[in-house]
């Protein structure tokens, strides 16, 4: 059994990680719900690891102890706006505080999206975001800082984690579609308060390439930072295909 940290701030779609256990063999995700406005980058000096020395208790801070007694074998910052908005240094700074302070291998939502577009082979992409357009525009920035190119980008404007949360999936259909552009290799949905998991197949269906969802790759990264190959399965979209 391989068990996988997440820091999820707040309370949205958090109900998308059970059902990726039940889809994948052998995995454990072990959620800890942090305050929905606290990041990393938050935290008095020293970030998260500077917090749990000074004892500050705050709930990110507080959610590492969790984790460890989990059994965590990584931990990912399951934010993508959380880390985004730090600009691609900042975000790696961030997973910095993040593994010294839990003692694993740590990673963001943010982060995984390019490891994540590298792994199905899309160097270019289109982004369909749920955001309002500055920070939908910010999210593709920060791709191409990672390397990424970024070919469309399409902003729904939804503003809180509430309204994301209630989005279904023919309005989350039509995003995609609108914002698929014919050289992407691979089209991401940033925001892990949007349910996605239940969605990949049709969506995958019909834009006929890889779609990259907030909480798939969250699991994913955490299972790359784990080492843990060979998790797959045939409703979790090319992702999380079989590699033989």
């Amino acid at each position: 059994m391989t068990t996988v940290g997440l820091l999820y701030p707040g309370h949205a779609a958090e109900d998308d990680y059970p059902r990726m256990e039940t889809l994948l063999t052998g995995v454990r995700v072990s959620v800890v719900h942090t305050d929905a406005e606290e990041t990393p980058a938050r935290l008095p000096a020293g970030g998260v690891a500077g917090a749990v020395e000074a004892g500050t208790t705050g709930r990110l801070a507080d959610g590492m102890e969790e984790l460890r007694l989990s059994g965590a074998e990584a931990v990912v910052w399951a934010s993508t706006r959380g880390a985004f908005g730090a600009g691609w240094e900042g975000a790696q700074e961030q997973v910095r505080s993040l593994a010294l302070a839990a003692g694993l291998p740590a990673s963001s939502t943010a982060v995984g999206f390019a490891h994540a577009a590298r792994a199905v082979g899309a160097k270019s992409v289109a982004v369909a975001a749920i955001y309002p357009q500055e920070a939908a525009d910010r999210f593709g920035a920060f791709l191409q800082e990672a390397g990424l190119e970024v070919l469309a980008t399409r902003a729904a404007g939804v503003a809180t984690a509430a309204e994301a949360a209630r989005w279904d999936g023919d309005r989350l259909l039509e995003l995609v579609r609108a914002a698929d552009h014919p050289e992407a290799r691979a089209v991401l949905v940033p925001c892990t308060a949007l349910r996605t998991v239940g969605h990949l197949p049709a969506l995958e269906s019909a834009v006929g390439k890889p779609v990259l969802t907030a909480n798939q790759v969250t699991v994913w990264e955490g299972l790359r930072l784990a080492e843990r190959h060979g998790a797959w399965s045939d409703e979790l979209g090319a992702l999380f295909a079989r590699r033989d």
